[in-house]
Formats: structure tokens, C-alpha cells, sequence
């Protein structure tokens, strides 16, 4: 607005300049004349200027659209979140008097690094639907009671009785999530139940199908 007013004032001075210099020597006709030549050469000029303007903001704001629409493909296509571990050891795992969150420490695949393998916690590194799966072996002398918790909150549960006459028990149970940056979700074993510990069957696995 600032840059228009001044041209039109820079036009106005010259036309006014002009039209002084003739007055002794022009009549009326003359000078109507050049004023309305002065106006309008002055109206075309301040249109094509607008013109201009409204082009290169909408090129701007096209511009700019296109750059936010690339990052967010551009982070879509980086954030990869995929991971698997078992709980490693060789023993039983339990009974514990307690409830008490499983810590698989023996990582197999943490790409993204969501699985922290010392605390046995995912923290989903963005909002997006979330594939988890856990299994379990162990024996039957003692109950098993796993649960998969999103937050503090119990989703879905692996369980079997205890029995005399079973030597050993397998298990496991799956479930997809909506998750936001942040939600946490780990195995708790419940109390007084158990698992078996190794490098191969009692896991725990997840992976980002959707980000948001």
C-alpha cells in the first residue's frame, strides 16, 4: 500500500510539472488533454502493479504449501518403528509378589529405537496405529498371567491355569493400537505366575503400520 501510494504520487509531480511548464503556451483543450492522458497512463500503471502483486502472492502461498505438504512426506517416509526382543536368560522368570513389567532384554530388531531394553517400555515416537504381539513359554507348575499394557491401562491378556499334569504351556496374544507421541506400552507379569526365560520363545514385538 505504502509502495502504491508513492508511485502514484511520483506520477501525480510529473504530470503536474508537465502541465505547469505548458500553461503559458497550451489552451484549456490542450491541458484537459494531457491530464486525462497523465490519470490514465497513472490508473494502467497502478493496475499492472496490483496485478503483479496478487500473482506473487499467490505464488508465495503456493510455494509455501508445497514445502509443508514435502516435509510432511519427507518425515513420513524417514519414521520406520519396528522391534523385536526376547527376555534372554535361561531359567524361569517369577512368581513375583508383585505385579511386574517383563524387561526383554535381548534385542533383536530396534529400528527407530522406540524399545528401550533396560526399562522393557515402547514409547511411540509419533501418533499412529501400532501393530503389537507378545508369547510366552512356560511350565505348568505355576499360573501364567500376562497382560500388555497401553499407559496404565490393561488391552489385551495371555493366561493358563496351573496344572499337576502339564509339562509346559505356550501362549501369546496380539492387538493394534492408536497411539499418540508418547503412549507407552510394555508386557507386565501379573503376580504369583510366571514365564520362561531364553533367547527364542517368550517375545515381545511391534511395529508402526500407519502414522498419522
Amino acid at each position: 500500500m505504502r509502495m502504491n501510494l508513492t508511485i502514484l504520487l511520483f506520477v501525480s509531480l510529473f504530470c503536474g510539472s508537465t502541465l505547469a511548464e505548458n500553461d503559458g503556451n497550451s489552451t484549456d483543450k490542450e491541458v484537459v488533454s494531457e491530464t486525462q492522458l497523465c490519470f490514465s497512463d497513472t490508473c494502467s500503471l497502478l493496475k499492472e502493479f496490483g496485478a503483479m502483486r496478487e500473482k506473487l502472492s499467490a505464488l508465495e502461498n503456493r510455494l509455501k504449501d508445497s514445502e509443508t505438504q514435502i516435509h510432511k512426506m519427507k518425515n513420513k517416509e524417514t519414521t520406520t518403528v519396528v522391534f523385536s526382543a526376547a527376555i534372554g536368560g535361561n531359567g524361569a522368570i517369577g512368581p513375583f509378589s508383585k505385579d511386574t513389567t517383563i524387561i526383554f532384554r535381548k534385542v533383536i530388531t530396534n529400528i527407530g529405537n522406540a524399545y528401550n531394553q533396560y526399562t522393557g517400555i515402547f514409547a511411540a515416537p509419533v501418533a499412529g496405529i501400532y501393530y503389537f504381539t507378545f508369547f510366552h513359554h512356560a511350565g505348568g507348575t505355576h499360573r501364567v498371567s500376562l497382560n500388555l499394557i497401553q499407559n496404565n491401562q490393561v488391552v489385551v491378556e495371555a493366561y493358563d491355569h496351573q496344572t499337576s499334569h502339564d509339562g509346559a504351556d505356550n501362549g501369546g496374544n496380539a492387538v493394534f493400537l492408536q497411539l499418540q507421541q508418547g503412549e507407552q506400552v510394555f508386557v507386565r507379569l501379573n503376580a504369583n505366575t510366571h514365564v520362561w526365560g531364553n533367547d527364542y520363545v517368550t517375545t515381545f514385538s511391534g511395529f508402526l503400520l500407519k502414522q498419522d
